[in-house]
Parts: C-alpha cells; sequence; structure tokens
C-alpha cells in the first residue's frame, strides 16, 4: 500500500497556506477583468461550434436526373398576338419541335400585362388549308371594301359580317382574293345585301388602313374575320368580341361557311346574331379571335443537355407577316430550368448558404421592350450560362438540387421575321456546397485554451503589476537594493 505522504509527493498544485497570501486591489481588479475575457471568447467559441460553416468545390457534372432538362417559364409579350404565338425549340443534336402546345398555355393581355380572359384555345391545327383553283379566272370584285369611314356602319347595318384582312403584297392574300371574291359574289347573289340583309362579305386593304387593322388586333394576312352584330357593342379598352376563320379557302367551303353562319337567322332578321352554342358545323374552322394585341405564354418545355435555343415568335403556315410591324418587346414574369424547388426546400438552404438561389430565375421581372428607337426588324436574344448546384449536410444528404445561370441580352436586326431567342448552354461542371461537420473534442480544447490562456496571461501581469508598485514604493522610502 502505499502511504498518504508518498501519493501526495505527485500532487501538482500544491497549496500555499492562506496565511502566507496577500490580495490586493490590482490583483482584485484583474481577476474580473479575466473572468468577464474567459465568459466572452466562452460565448465567441461556442457560438462558432454552434454556426454552419461550409466548404465549396468543383466537380465534373455526375448528374443522374436523365438526359432531359425542364425549362419553366412565363413570358408576356406587350405587341404579338395568341392567335400565331408559337414556341419552338432547337439544339445542336439535329432536334426542331416546332409550334409545341402540350405543355403551353397562352392568355390574351392588354397593355398593362393583364389578362383579357380565359385561357386562349388554339384547337386543331390543319395540316393542309385548301385554296381555290380560281387563280387564272377573271376577278370580279364581289366583297364590299371598308375602311375607317365605313366600318361601323355595316357592322351595325348586317346580322353577320365577315371581312378578309389582306395586303397586297402578300402570297396567300393574292391565292385567297378570286376564291374570296368568287363567293362574295354567289352570297350577295343568293342574299342580296339590300333585301335579305343578314350577311355581308366585305375586305380591308391593311396596307390603306393600317390604324383599323390594328384596331382589330390583324398580324397575320390574310385574317378572315366574322362579327356578329351584339357581340361586338362593348367598348373595354380595346377589346373585341368576334371569331377567326380557319378553314378552307376554295369558294365553295367559303360558301358553305357563310351558309352555316346564316341558317340561325331568319330570313330579313335584323336582331342581334349572338352565336349559336348548338351549331357545331364550323366549330372546327372558327375559333374566338385574340380579345387584345399581347400574349403571355407560360409552362414548360423538356430540353436535351446540350446547348439549344427556345424560340417565341410569330408562326403559321398559311399566313404572311410583316417585319416592319412585328414588335417582340417582352416582360420575362418567371425563367427557371430543373425540377421546382418547394419555398421550404429554399429556406433551409438560404440558411446555410444565404446567397444560394439568388442566380435560379435570374430574369425574373425583367423587361425587354423596343420603343422604336433600334428601327424595325429587332430580334431580342438571351444568352444563358446553365450551371448545377448541390447542397449537401451531414444530416439529411442531399438538400437541394438546382440549376442556376448567368444571362446577357443583346438585340439584332434581321431580315427575317423578329423573334425572341433564348440560347441556352449548360456548363460540364457543378458545384457542390457541402456542409462542415465540427468537432466537438476541437471545442473542448478551445475552450481549455481559453480558461488556460486567459488564467496565465492574468497571473503574469498581476505579478508584473504588483512588482512594479513595490519597486515604486521602495523608490518613495529612498531605499536601495
Amino acid at each position: 500500500m502505499i502511504s498518504s505522504t508518498k501519493f501526495k509527493s505527485v500532487d501538482f498544485y500544491r497549496k500555499i497556506p492562506r496565511d502566507l497570501t496577500e490580495a490586493t486591489l490590482s490583483g482584485a481588479g484583474l481577476s474580473i477583468v479575466a473572468a468577464l475575457s474567459m465568459m466572452f471568447l466562452f460565448g465567441m467559441e461556442l457560438s462558432n461550434y454552434l454556426s454552419v460553416s461550409t466548404s465549396t468545390s468543383v466537380i465534373v457534372d455526375n448528374s443522374n436526373d436523365g438526359d432531359f432538362l425542364r425549362m419553366d417559364f412565363n413570358i408576356s409579350f406587350l405587341a404579338l398576338s395568341c392567335e400565331f404565338a408559337a414556341v419552338d425549340v432547337h439544339d445542336v443534336l439535329g432536334t426542331n419541335r416546332l409550334n409545341i402546345t402540350k405543355t403551353i398555355r397562352k392568355f390574351s393581355i392588354d397593355s398593362n400585362l393583364r389578362s383579357t380572359g380565359s385561357e386562349y384555345q388554339s384547337g386543331p391545327l390543319l395540316n393542309l388549308i385548301k385554296h381555290g383553283d380560281e387563280a387564272d379566272e377573271e376577278t370580279n370584285e364581289g366583297s364590299t371594301v371598308l375602311n375607317s369611314r365605313n366600318f361601323d356602319r355595316y357592322a351595325n347595318q348586317h346580322p353577320i359580317l365577315v371581312v378578309n384582312f389582306y395586303a397586297p403584297w402578300c402570297y396567300w392574300s393574292n391565292k385567297l382574293k378570286p376564291s374570296w371574291e368568287k363567293a362574295a359574289k354567289t352570297i350577295r347573289e343568293r342574299y342580296d345585301p339590300e333585301f335579305d340583309g343578314r350577311i355581308l362579305m366585305a375586305k380591308v386593304d391593311c396596307t390603306e388602313d393600317g390604324e383599323l387593322c390594328r384596331k382589330h388586333h390583324i398580324q397575320g394576312y390574310p385574317s378572315i374575320r366574322i362579327f356578329r352584330k351584339g357581340s361586338d357593342v362593348r367598348d373595354d379598352h380595346g377589346h373585341h368580341d368576334h371569331e377567326s376563320y380557319y378553314g378552307d379557302r376554295d369558294s365553295e367551303s367559303l360558301v358553305k361557311t357563310m351558309e352555316d353562319l346564316i341558317a340561325p337567322l331568319p330570313m330579313g332578321s335584323q336582331k342581334l346574331a349572338l352565336e349559336d352554342k348548338s351549331n357545331n358545323a364550323t366549330g372546327n374552322v372558327k375559333r374566338p379571335a385574340p380579345s387584345a394585341g399581347g400574349c403571355r405564354i407560360e409552362g414548360y418545355v423538356r430540353v436535351k443537355k446540350v446547348p439549344g435555343s427556345l424560340v417565341l415568335a410569330a408562326r403559321s403556315e398559311s399566313h404572311s407577316f410583316d417585319p416592319s410591324q412585328m414588335n417582340m418587346s417582352h416582360v420575362i414574369s418567371h425563367l427557371s430550368f430543373g425540377r421546382k424547388i418547394s419555398p421550404k426546400a429554399f429556406n433551409d438552404a438560404k440558411q446555410l448558404i444565404p446567397y444560394i438561389g439568388i442566380s435560379h430565375d435570374r430574369l425574373n421581372g425583367q423587361s425587354f421592350i423596343n420603343q422604336r428607337e433600334l428601327g424595325s426588324n429587332v430580334t431580342i436574344e438571351h444568352y444563358l450560362q446553365i450551371v448545377k448546384t448541390e447542397v449537401l449536410t451531414r444530416r439529411s444528404g442531399k438538400l437541394l438540387e438546382e440549376y442556376e445561370y448567368t444571362a446577357h441580352s443583346s438585340v439584332s436586326q434581321s431580315v427575317h421575321i423578329p423573334v425572341a431567342k433564348f440560347h441556352y448552354t449548360l456548363s460540364p461542371m457543378q458545384v457542390v456546397i457541402t456542409e462542415n461537420q465540427k468537432s466537438f473534442s476541437h471545442f473542448i480544447t478551445n475552450v481549455c485554451a481559453i480558461i488556460g490562456g486567459v488564467f496565465t496571461v492574468a497571473g503574469i501581469l498581476d505579478a508584473l503589476l504588483h512588482n512594479t508598485m513595490r519597486l515604486m514604493k521602495k523608490v518613495e522610502l529612498g531605499k536601495n537594493f
């Protein structure tokens, strides 16, 4: 057995009898300062231990989410009609998807970007519109010429007014002209406007009366509009309730369509020609015309993970467009890539990395307006560089997976129809942000270092201060040592 005396000999902390110690004011002051310093430094160390730190690394993209990337967008065009607005996708592998409609919705909007009604229904597309063989025949004028001065008078005079808005330089307008005049002549003979008065076929030259065509939101030529007396009598910020005809353009089809329109009206009737919902004979060839000149296009497309382009433009296989009159000004309400991320997931990630998500939808809320100071035929292009970002935590693993992008925009003049084009390129690298795990033993070590370091430094300062004060007293007493 080891005696208590021998055991005490290994004591590192030998005690001095209290009677041999002396308390001083300077020592008390330093003790209080040392204690406060220990508490402050301990709090700082604890805060640092409890805070989250991350490290960022860049690696080769090892995504396992497939070969396609979702692209969500909500873009408002101030002067592009929903009637002709189309969404196309092209890429370097030769993909050419034209006029995508399955995942796209369109809404007519006014100049304040407000929707003027329900979703615009494009309806089934006719692969080939039939034209008549009357091109070689002598054309006899059968339709009535309308302009800004007499349009309202004829619209109020006849229950049904069918108008061909055309341009003399347009190939499709010239192809329609013989059939239109022949059909108008036939309808005039069968339903004399002077005695019957139920229907009138007319035409408007948009190069001569552009204001009238703009009033009715005409952007493609020829555009055949059906005005029903009573359905276009309201004045609401330029909105118009009428229909567009998209059927065959030979004289027989035109005459049949006109007779189907007249059928619900008794002879000599001048009553309001409100649309007959039960008559579906022409349902596939006529649909409500756009109620405003702008269009909001929203939805998503799935694109391959290779350089490509999203193109929004006016498109039709049976209409012509005047490039000088096309204005592709637009406002981007939303544009993002990848899966939709819940607000909760974003908030959780922002607690780790406050700057995360800043570039997830960088173009949101930005406007690209051509005020005509750039001239006509202006195409607006956006160049997007996309980088995948992953956030990993030590508890739950992958917290967030998102795609961020940088954007640069430019305008250029083109000899073709102006478009809005979004060029996108995916980076072969990805950014990985990892939460760093902090060691508890490292925290304890730092706490011990703080306590020991402050205690030692305070002891040194106390000894210096005490010895200095003793020296000063001896000097005052005139003692030599």
